[in-house]
C-alpha cells in the first residue's frame, strides 16, 4: 500500500470530496441545460400545434387549409433555424398538406403512436422531436396534424456543454489538488514544527518548547497540550535525578557509618561488651537501611498503582483498630495516652490496602515523634459529603514556614536534633498515596507543642 504523507491525505481527501461534489454539480447542470432545451422544444411544438388546430377545415373527405399563405411564412419554408414542420394527413397516413419546407420529405406516421405525445424521431438522420395530434369533425376522428422541430442545435448545445465539462472538470480537480496541497502544508507546519523540535529534545535539553500557532485551533491546543507534557516530563526528571540522588546519599550514610565502625572494632582486641554494644549499633543502622530501602520501593510501586485502586465502603473505628496494636511495644514504652474517637464515624469510600498504608506512616510518625508519656488524639468532623479525621500528637512539632514537610527525604532540625531514627519519606508516602485516592492533606503544628494531620474523605455513595 502506498504511504502518503499527511499533506498528500489531507488533499488526497479534500479533492475526492470536492470531485464528487463537482461532479453532482456537472451532471445537474447538463441535466437542468438539457432540460430546459427540451422544454422549450416542446412548448414551441405545444404552440404550433394550438396554432394550426385552428387553421384547418375538412370538406369532402379531405382536410384542407383556411390560410394557404400560411405555409409560405420562414419558420415553413426554411430547414436550417429552428424550422418547424407541419403536415395534415389522414387516419390511415395519407398525405393531405404539409408544409413547404419538408419538400419531398414526410413525418414519421404510426397510428399505434398515443396520440399527443411528443418523442424524438430523425428526418433525413436529422434529430427531430415531434407530436402526432388527432383531429376531428363532428367529433369523429377524421385524420392527424403533425408538428416537427428540430432538435440539431438544442443537441449541439448540450455537446458543447459535454465537452465542456469533461475538460474542466479534470483540469479543476488538478488546480484543486495543488492549492490543496499548499493549504494543507501551512496548515500543518505546526506538526512539522513539533516534529522538528520533538528531535532535538533530549534528556539533557528538555527544555525547549513547541511554538505556538497563530490560530487558536485543534493545533494550537495540540501543541499547548505537548508543551504541557514537555513540562510535566521535564519536572519527573528532575524529581527522579534530585531522588536518586537523596536515595544515594541516604544509602552510603549508614554503609559509610558501618565501614568505620567495622574498620574501628577489627583495628585491636577490644572487651567482649563493646564489642556487643558495636554489633548493636550495626545491627541498628542495617535495620535503618532495611527501612529505607522499604520505604523506596513503596514509593516506587506508588507511581503504579493508579490502575490497581479497589475502593470499598469502610468502617474508620475497624481500620484505627487494626494499625494500632502494630505499634504496642512502641507505645508502651513511652507511655503514650492513645485516645480514639471513631465509634461513630461514618463509612468512608477508599481503597483499604493504601489507606491503611497512609494511617500506618501517620500513626508511626505520632509515636516515633512523641514525647515520653505524651498522647495521641485521633477522632473526626463531617459535612453532608465529607468527613474529616484528626490525627493529633504532643510530640516535639516543628516550623510549619521553615520548608516543605512533604518533600523526600526532608527532616526538621529538631527531629534531627532528638536522635530519632527516620528516613524522611513518610510524609511523601502519605502525600502521594493521597493523590492517587482523592485525599486531602492539611498539616499544622507549633514547634514542642505537637502536630496535627487533617485527612479529608468522602463518604460512602
Amino acid at each position: 500500500m502506498i504511504s502518503l504523507s499527511i499533506k498528500n491525505r489531507i488533499a488526497f481527501y479534500y479533492i475526492l470530496g470536492t470531485a464528487i461534489l463537482i461532479l453532482g454539480l456537472f451532471i445537474t447542470v447538463h441535466q437542468i441545460v438539457s432540460i430546459t432545451l427540451n422544454k422549450h422544444i416542446d412548448d414551441n411544438i405545444q404552440t404550433e400545434v394550438e396554432k394550426h388546430l385552428l387553421e384547418y377545415k375538412y370538406v369532402d373527405g379531405r382536410i384542407e387549409l383556411l390560410y394557404e399563405d400560411e405555409w409560405m411564412e420562414r419558420e415553413h419554408n426554411a430547414i436550417d433555424v429552428n424550422p418547424v414542420f407541419v403536415e395534415f394527413v389522414s387516419q390511415d397516413g395519407i398525405l393531405f398538406e404539409k408544409s413547404p419546407n419538408l419538400k419531398e420529405k414526410q413525418l414519421l406516421f404510426d397510428v399505434d403512436f398515443t396520440d399527443g405525445d411528443l418523442f424524438d424521431t430523425t428526418l433525413e438522420h436529422k434529430l427531430i422531436r415531434q407530436i402526432q395530434v388527432p383531429l376531428y369533425h363532428q367529433h369523429a376522428k377524421v385524420g392527424y396534424l403533425l408538428v416537427a422541430m428540430s432538435r440539431e442545435n438544442a443537441v449541439m448545445v448540450i455537446q458543447n456543454l459535454e465537452r465542456i465539462l469533461l475538460f474542466a472538470y479534470p483540469f479543476v480537480l488538478v488546480v484543486l489538488f495543488f492549492l490543496a496541497r499548499v493549504i494543507a502544508g501551512k496548515s500543518i507546519k505546526p506538526v512539522q514544527n513539533i516534529i522538528a523540535t520533538s528531535r532535538r529534545i533530549t534528556e539533557h535539553n528538555l527544555s525547549e518548547r513547541v511554538p505556538l500557532p497563530q490560530n487558536k485551533d485543534e493545533l494550537y491546543e495540540l501543541t499547548q497540550t505537548i508543551n504541557h507534557l514537555l513540562v510535566r516530563i521535564e519536572k519527573t526528571l528532575e524529581r527522579e535525578k534530585e531522588f536518586t540522588s537523596h536515595a544515594s546519599h541516604e544509602l552510603r550514610t549508614p554503609l559509610a557509618v558501618l565501614q568505620g565502625t567495622l574498620e574501628v572494632l577489627i583495628r585491636k582486641p577490644r572487651a567482649e561488651s563493646e564489642y556487643h554494644k558495636k554489633i548493636n549499633f550495626c545491627i541498628a543502622e542495617i535495620k535503618r537501611m532495611n527501612t529505607l530501602v522499604d520505604d523506596l520501593l513503596v514509593l516506587a510501586r506508588i507511581e503504579y498503582t493508579q490502575s490497581e485502586i479497589h475502593k470499598e465502603s469502610l468502617d474508620l473505628n475497624k481500620l484505627f483498630l487494626e494499625v494500632i496494636p502494630r505499634f504496642a511495644l512502641p507505645i508502651q514504652e513511652q507511655n503514650i495516652d492513645v485516645q480514639l474517637h471513631l465509634e461513630r464515624a461514618p463509612m468512608v469510600y477508599t481503597d483499604q490496602h493504601l489507606f491503611l498504608m497512609m494511617l500506618n506512616n501517620l500513626i508511626s510518625n505520632a509515636i516515633k515523634y512523641n514525647v515520653k508519656n505524651g498522647s495521641i488524639r485521633i477522632d473526626f468532623s463531617e459535612t453532608n459529603t465529607q468527613i474529616a479525621i484528626s490525627i493529633a500528637d504532643s510530640g516535639i512539632g516543628f516550623d510549619p514556614d521553615s520548608a516543605d514537610v512533604f518533600d523526600q527525604f526532608f527532616r526538621f532540625q529538631n527531629a534531627i536534633d532528638s536522635e530519632v531514627k527516620g528516613t524522611g519519606l513518610g510524609l511523601s508516602i502519605v502525600k502521594k498515596l493521597g493523590e492517587i485516592l482523592g485525599i486531602d492533606l492539611e498539616i499544622s503544628s507549633a514547634l514542642n507543642r505537637g502536630t496535627q494531620v487533617r485527612l479529608i474523605l468522602n463518604k460512602t455513595i
